[in-house]
């Protein structure tokens, strides 16, 4: 069964694809509103992918009970992460800036869920919190 983080990795691809040469941008000296969304959408993609390799691996650790939880903890993490993301970037909607907006408030969120399953990966035994 494909992780269902796989679907973010897609998001990234189509908005990195639809930045077209503007990808390609120096994001230290980013001075164009494109160039801004092309490097958020780097960040986003990055982000992703640090997410999804410490899922998996998290994941894996897990038995097949657990597995399922954690999938079914992540679908939901997703849809509030869209949610929280779609309503805090909302005040730009329909401007330049809408989009640059949304993938940063995305990957913020997605580095810090990054992050947590990181920690979850690297409980301590007896913690009563750590799930193995």
């Amino acid at each position: 069964m494909k992780s269902p983080l796989f679907s973010l990795s897609a998001l990234g691809l189509l908005l990195a694809l639809g930045m077209g040469h503007a990808q390609a941008a120096d994001c230290a000296k980013a001075a164009t509103q494109v160039e801004m969304t092309a490097c958020a959408s780097q960040t986003l993609t990055q982000a992703d992918a640090d997410l999804n390799a410490n899922y998996l691996a998290y994941r894996a650790k897990l038995d097949k009970a657990r597995q399922n939880q954690i999938r079914d903890v992540q679908l939901a993490w997703l849809k509030y992460r869209d949610l929280s993301c779609r309503f805090e970037s909302s005040a730009s909607a329909g401007g330049s800036a809408a989009s640059l907006a949304l993938q940063t408030c995305l990957a913020d969120k997605t580095r810090q869920r990054a992050d947590e399953i990181k920690a979850l990966a690297g409980c301590q035994e007896g913690d009563l919190n750590c799930v193995r």
